[in-house]
């Protein structure tokens, strides 16, 4: 059994960082949102395009990303910021985050009378916030309470040979351990997805794994454009990806072995355990954001020519397969794999040195993009403005 040290909240669940969680609920808050959290440190935001002129599902869809994303375990206080007339509703999303039992502070733009009389007050909530949450201490956790993500991005032909098996082989690890894998990217498993399907524990998630793919490609139809035009993209093809099919064989390696336990929407929580797939964008910030919302403490990102991405409440490990690029862009990539490639290593040994890795971050070391600040957040949208 496999101890990290983390965080435990009010509501049973476990946390591995200890964020006080700056909020807006519409895309009309995010400056004050953003000027609060100059001035507080402790603090982290997550400014958005959204919340506004939305409607049904695609309004549901953006509240049940905010709700998540102060609901995550990661989160130890929310400050929300409303402006007063959007279509989020401020109080409900209080109101769903509080249900976890960590503080929660709501103030609204028009009813304290303005940008600068919101962002005093807001400044003075969150280093109060900052102050209750700093009390925090680790304690030892049991290694299964970790939800993981497995995401990859500026894919090259040393993806699907090196860095994906190889972070295949970790969640393999973690899951003997009873910890729990998710794996996005609807558009990245196209051509592969039969090989998942096999994997499914019942006909039921068999099932709900093609029809995301169908509902995908219906969208695509429906749009009236050919997916080529983006995937591969231009970088893929560059770094050797030459078909859809051959990069998405690469992409469901990174889940390992395990059985497919589930299929999940965009950003809906885990709540099992083993390997789960969510249908999500391949966007990398939308998709990582998604997992965020999700309840995902932290996220293994392969990557062969290179992405800075990082999130504002879940850590980001970066990993490649590529010798050059993980030379070129040593500030952003936490463990190399190109070793394997070399035949200096094999799978087994860089996945446990990705495992290893998982533990040590989850217990509170950072990764790279932490140190850099990289807080990349996006909300994925299906529908139109009106």
């Amino acid at each position: 059994m496999t101890i990290i040290k983390g965080y435990k909240r009010p509501d049973g669940s476990v946390g591995i960082r200890n964020h006080v969680l700056l909020m807006p609920t519409v895309i009309c808050s995010n400056q004050v949102v953003n000027r609060i959290g100059q001035q507080v440190s402790g603090t982290v935001a997550i400014p958005h395009q959204h919340g506004c002129s939305q409607v049904g599902k695609d309004k549901e869809r953006t509240h049940q990303v905010l709700v998540g994303m102060g609901k995550n375990p990661n989160v130890g206080a929310v400050l929300i910021i409303s402006l007063g007339c959007e279509v989020m509703n401020a109080e409900q999303i209080r109101d769903e985050i509080m249900e976890t039992g960590k503080p929660v502070i709501w103030l609204d733009i028009q009813d304290e009378g303005g940008t600068i009389k919101t962002i005093q007050k807001g400044i003075e909530a969150a280093k109060e916030l900052v102050k209750q949450v700093q009390d925090g201490q680790r304690v030892d956790i049991d290694l299964s309470e970790l939800i993981v993500g497995v995401k990859c991005g500026g894919s090259d032909a040393t993806s699907g040979l090196c860095s994906n098996p190889a972070l295949g082989k970790a969640s393999d690890l973690l899951v003997a351990e009873n910890g729990t894998i998710v794996m996005g990217e609807t558009t990245e498993i196209i051509g592969a997805e039969h090989i998942l399907a096999e994997k499914a524990v019942s006909a039921e998630v068999h099932h709900k794994l093609y029809d995301c793919i169908r509902n995908f490609e219906m969208e695509i139809d429906r749009m009236g454009v050919d997916m080529r035009g983006g995937n591969p993209s231009p970088g893929n093809i560059e770094g050797g990806l030459s078909t859809i099919e051959e990069k998405s064989l690469g992409c469901i390696s990174k889940a390992g072995s395990s059985s497919l336990k589930g299929v999940v929407e965009y950003a809906e929580p885990i709540k099992g355990k083993g390997f789960y797939f969510m249908d999500s964008p391949g966007n990398d910030i939308e998709c990582v954001s998604g997992m965020a919302a999700a309840g995902v403490h932290l996220v293994c990102f392969t990557t062969g020519v290179g992405t800075p991405t990082g999130n504002p409440i879940i850590p980001v490990i970066k990993i490649t397969g590529n010798e050059r690029t993980a030379k070129r862009m040593e500030d952003n990539i936490d463990i190399d794999t190109s070793a394997v490639l070399q035949g200096k290593e094999t799978l087994e040994q860089a996945g446990k040195r990705i495992f290893d890795e998982i533990v040590s971050v989850a217990s509170g070391s950072l990764t790279k993009a932490e140190v850099l600040g990289h807080q990349e957040f996006s909300i994925n949208r299906i529908g139109i403005s009106l």
